[in-house]
């Protein structure tokens, strides 16, 4: 598994499909973006968090509104599973 990822907007198959191609050789990694929105909702406070950390380093949505794409590099213990 590589440790940077391409993520591409849903909505620009194009670039989604020429980037899986430039980088089908290389140690990239290129997916389509597959957020519909925050999973999350509001409910009332819930006793206990489930999950222990958000993987999401970085909120990239301008990226994937304005260029289409985002690279990121997935953390350590992501990038070597």
């Amino acid at each position: 598994m590589s440790d940077l990822l391409f993520i591409v907007s849903r909505t620009e198959l194009k670039q989604y499909r020429y980037l899986k191609r430039v980088f089908e050789n290389e140690s990239r990694e290129v997916i389509l973006d597959r957020r519909i929105g925050e999973r999350r909702q509001s409910l009332g406070s819930l006793p206990v968090e489930r999950r222990h950390v958000d993987r999401r380093q970085r909120d990239i949505t301008r990226e994937l509104q304005t260029t289409g794409w985002a690279l990121v590099r997935r953390p350590a213990t992501y990038a070597g599973q």
